[in-house]
Parts: structure tokens; sequence; C-alpha cells
């Protein structure tokens, strides 16, 4: 570690995936251009939304398996539609952004001058197929998602249980998400955390803290 890492007392960056790395998993804009591809009627459309959440919470926990939450939000009734040309949709549905961190994801991770990771909310299903798609599980040294931990941003205890697995105190380690509620949690956690509004304002903080 050089003396310019150990100045600024960070020695781990950790990113959130959808919204600073990628398009979300699963979220509203995901899931409504599934439902257009299958040409869901509005009234479709509305049943399944109103019974998403609580299985979704479950599946992103890694308490219920991707076929449970299918049955219980998509499948409940006969569908037009297989269970497997739906999944296959739902993981076509991850695209880069254009304006993302990933350069910067990049060259943390070739400097070696800090360590890098994911702090992210998936469901295993999803955070694997991206992880494999856009190489990140290639970059980084930590995958903390919720799939893996039990427990979701913006929950006190996912951020807690990642700095008591990194060793580290919260001051050591920086967090970018693009939401600010996620963001006020790790802060409220002792971590340093940075809100994403894009690369060349999150280069700019790196910069300033000696990281780039």
């Amino acid at each position: 570690m050089s003396d310019r890492t150990a100045d600024c007392q960070i020695d781990v960056v950790l990113f959130d995936v959808g919204g600073v790395l990628l398009t979300n998993g699963w979220d509203h804009h995901e899931r409504a251009a599934v439902y257009d591809h299958f040409g869901l009627t509005a009234a479709e459309k509305a049943e399944i939304e109103q019974r998403h959440p609580a299985p979704y919470d479950a599946w992103e926990r890694d308490a219920i398996s991707p076929d449970a939450y299918l049955d219980e939000v998509v499948f409940f009734v006969p569908r037009r539609f297989t269970r497997e040309a739906f999944t296959a949709r739902m993981r076509e549905a991850s695209q880069p952004i254009t304006d993302s961190a990933r350069r910067t994801l990049e060259e943390l991770a070739a400097s070696k001058q800090v360590r890098v990771g994911l702090l992210n909310n998936e469901s295993r299903l999803l955070h694997a197929y991206r992880m494999e798609a856009f190489g990140l599980g290639e970059l980084v040294q930590y995958q903390f998602s919720s799939c893996y931990l039990g427990l979701r941003k913006p929950e006190a205890a996912i951020y807690r249980r990642t700095l008591d697995i990194l060793g580290r105190e919260g001051r050591r380690v920086m967090f970018i998400d693009d939401r600010a509620e996620n963001v006020a949690a790790a802060q409220d956690a002792g971590m340093e955390a940075v809100q994403f509004t894009g690369e060349s304002a999150l280069r700019a903080v790196l910069a300033e803290k000696g990281l780039l």
C-alpha cells in the first residue's frame, strides 16, 4: 500500500452496480421493458406490479428461489410465454449505462492502490449474470451483494456486516451509490460515502482524496 493511500486513510472502495456501472437489475424501468416485450396488457402489468414488492424483497435476500418469485409474481396464471423466455429477457434488460463509473473502477483495480468491491442489492440470478456478462467479477476483490448477505440497502445491518467482513473502520472504506438514501445510511455507519451523479464528478472526489 503506497504512502498516498495511507495518507488519505481509504484503502477499500466499494461500488453499487445498478445506476453506477450498469442499468438496474430489475427495477421499474427494466420490468416495464420486459412487460412490453411480451405484450402484457395494462391490467396484467398492474396486477404483476401489485404482487411484486414482498416476493422481490425476499428474492434479493436469497430467501426464495427464482422460481418461487416468478410463481408468485408472474406465473400465478397461465401466460402466452414461457418461464425460460421471461427469465432470459430479465437478464437481457441489463445494459451498460452511458455515463458510468466503469473506467474509474478499472483504473482503481489496475492501480492496486486500494482494494475494490461491490455493495449492491441484487437477486442471485441477476447478480451472477451481470458479473459474468459484463466482466465485473474479474475486476473486484469483494462482492457484498444482498443475495449473499441476506440484507439489503439501506438497512444499517448490511453496512455493519460489510465492515465486519472487511475488518476495517468505516473511515477507511469509500462507498459509491447513486441513491441518496443508500449514501446516507452508509455515512451513518461511518463510511466515506459519495452519491454518484456522473463519472467526472466522481473522479474529482477521488482525485481530491488522492485515490486517482
